[in-house]
């Protein structure tokens, strides 16, 4: 039996978790926290989502993103703007000002990937984000499936 130390799921929590760690010591000049970093980097992405996507994406409760967006608006780096057909609905922009944290964010990013990959050959890498890109999508799937047979026993 192997230990966990060895096992997929224990090595990919680990690589990710100490991953989040060295991106926060890195950026700790920028004077975010994780949650509110992360909310600004899947906005930037998602720029015009209403609150409730958001907190979908981010796995937070709607209420917790909240009171992250109360901040990040208050320092001027996100914007809510009424839904021109219901007023029950905010949408999410980001200001101006948060561009350059953006870059900065993206900067950080890439110093701690290659941080990481200190070692590991081009070819590897690829190999690598192939290999996740691959069990990413076969998880998707299988969710997507097992969720699918559920409706139909429930239905």
């Amino acid at each position: 039996m192997e230990s966990p130390e060895r096992t997929l799921g224990f090595l990919l929590h680990d690589v990710a978790r100490l991953l989040r760690k060295r991106f926060e010591q890195n950026a700790r000049d920028l004077g975010l926290t994780r949650a509110q970093w992360q909310v600004l980097a899947h906005l930037a992405r998602n720029e015009g989502i209403h609150q409730g996507g958001l907190a979908d994406i981010l796995e937070l409760e709607p209420i917790s993103l909240g009171r992250i967006l109360d901040r990040l608006q208050a320092a001027g780096l996100v914007e809510r703007r009424p839904h021109a057909k219901d007023r029950r609905v905010w949408l999410l922009f980001l200001r101006p000002k948060a561009h350059p944290v953006l870059e900065r964010m993206r900067a950080i990013g890439a110093e701690t990937r290659a941080e990481a990959l200190a070692g590991v050959p081009e070819a590897e890498r690829e190999q690598l984000i192939h290999i996740l890109t691959t069990m990413k999508e076969n998880l998707i799937a299988a969710s997507a499936s097992a969720n699918g047979a559920k409706a139909v026993r429930h239905g």
